[in-house]
């Protein structure tokens, strides 16, 4: 499988230097005073494989539309995300079909796991470190699990897999769909794209590669040229720069500004906004870089994006992990709603928020989770009798399975929400810190 492949790629684990990396509430401002050494994939020449996979994640002429390349929906000038402002983005013969989700960004998908359906272990996935004791907190992690106790054991979760739904369990299987897909590059079967990569410019690079005999079967040519691609996203450096204000941070060459360091705190804070419960940021405990993801999937109740095609049939329900995309385990309906919970690695990049591209701002963002359940009317519309239609993306029969537990989703109509507007504010200066391409002063 890929994922045994790549775990080559990041090196020895070195241990924490003395498993603390806390930063003091005292002092004037944002020094890490116990820094870490992080353990970043080893950088090496980018092999042939790698090379070929390079031209290929650039190679327009394999879509219908003769427009359309892997880059062109994962733009390496945006974190390997989308481009555009739009929900989702365009795709098919003429560029004019809506794809079916936001395009999820590329990078830091190198550790991602394989989807399982398993029990939640918060003790092997939170480090608790100094850290959470110098800032006054617990190292609290949410319990991602169907509160339809009826229909599932208790802490049994899905976990892992790639696209919002976990239908993809390697790099190779994840460049493939939207090379077929109708909406996306539109590529039209298997035997098609194999004849285009039969006359690319770097056909020869296949022959070299795997030999002669390699364009006689489509099927083992469009699979290694996935294979290629995957490869490219592993060994080129620019997919996992690990370059973030706060990595520099962990290993004392970066000071936080106050809001930042406030924004830090208020996202480990159990109480407030208890972002850590699910995007961890704690280093693993062999000194990897934390990825702010735990792999896991929750029915947030994101609010229904009109702006969406799909969507103007109102018997149209996307359901994440139990379909319509993905349907192998539909039957499974104690999962409905529930997407992938992302890295938040360069999030401040991007402009389309979550599975439906809804919010384009940090700010939408954090609205929505202040505000979700203390005051919906700020988040969800009205009917015509003026009712809110509160997760009105979810049918009804599945909204169990949405979230009210877990801080802030915990609070309730008209009571104060977990964060001020200050907060908010001081969050997404932390979260502006997670950008790649930082700089520290020498």
């Amino acid at each position: 499988m890929q994922h045994s492949r790549i775990m080559w790629f990041l090196g020895a684990g070195l241990s924490l230097a003395g498993a603390v990396f806390a930063a003091e509430p005292q002092g004037s401002a944002g020094d890490n005073p116990h820094p870490i050494h992080l353990v970043r994939p080893h950088v090496a020449p980018v092999s042939a494989m790698a090379q070929l996979g390079r031209q290929i994640f650039y190679d327009t002429s394999l879509s219908s539309s003769g427009k359309l390349a892997c880059a062109s929906c994962h733009s390496p000038q945006h974190a390997y995300g989308p481009p555009t402002d739009g929900p989702v983005m365009l795709g098919g013969p003429s560029l004019s079909r809506q794809g079916a989700r936001a395009v999820p960004s590329l990078t830091y998908l190198e550790r991602q796991p394989s989807f399982s359906i398993g029990p939640d272990d918060p003790e092997a996935e939170t480090v608790d470190l100094a850290q959470m004791a110098a800032l006054g907190q617990q190292s609290t992690r949410a319990q991602k699990t169907a509160t339809q106790t009826s229909q599932s054991a208790a802490n049994i979760v899905p976990q892992g897999g790639m696209f919002w739904d976990g239908r993809a369990d390697t790099l190779q299987m994840q460049a493939a769909v939207p090379l077929l897909d109708p909406r996306e590059m539109d590529g039209g079967s298997i035997e098609k794209v194999a004849e285009k990569l039969r006359h690319a410019a770097y056909a020869k690079s296949f022959t070299g590669l795997f030999g002669e005999d390699i364009f006689r079967s489509p099927q083992m040519l469009v699979s290694e040229a996935m294979f290629a691609v995957a490869r490219y996203e592993i060994e080129e450096p620019s997919f996992h720069p690990y370059t973030s204000k706060f990595d520099y941070w962990l290993e004392g060459k970066a000071r936080l500004s106050d809001g930042e360091m406030r924004g830090y705190r208020l996202f480990n804070d159990p109480d407030k906004a208890n972002c850590g419960g699910c995007h961890i940021s704690q280093p693993s405990p062999d000194g990897l870089p934390p990825l702010f993801s735990d792999y896991q999937y929750e029915a947030l109740a994101v609010p229904r994006n009109a702006a969406l095609t799909d969507n103007k049939d109102s018997r149209y329900f996307d359901l994440g992990v139990c379909g319509p995309i993905r349907t192998d385990i539909a039957d499974q309906t104690q999962y409905c709603g529930m997407f992938l919970t992302p890295t938040l690695r360069n999030t401040a990049m991007r402009q389309a928020f979550f599975h439906n591209g809804m919010f384009h701002t940090l700010q939408q963002v954090l609205d929505f989770y202040n505000f979700r359940d203390t005051s919906p009317e700020k988040i969800y519309p009205r009917a015509a009798d003026g009712t809110v239609q509160k997760f009105n993306d979810i049918p009804v029969q599945y909204q169990a399975n949405v979230d009210v537990s877990d801080p802030p989703f915990n609070r309730h109509l008209g009571e104060t929400p977990a964060m001020t507007a200050q907060d908010e504010a001081d969050i997404i200066a932390f979260l502006k810190t997670l950008n790649d391409g930082y700089k520290p002063v020498k």
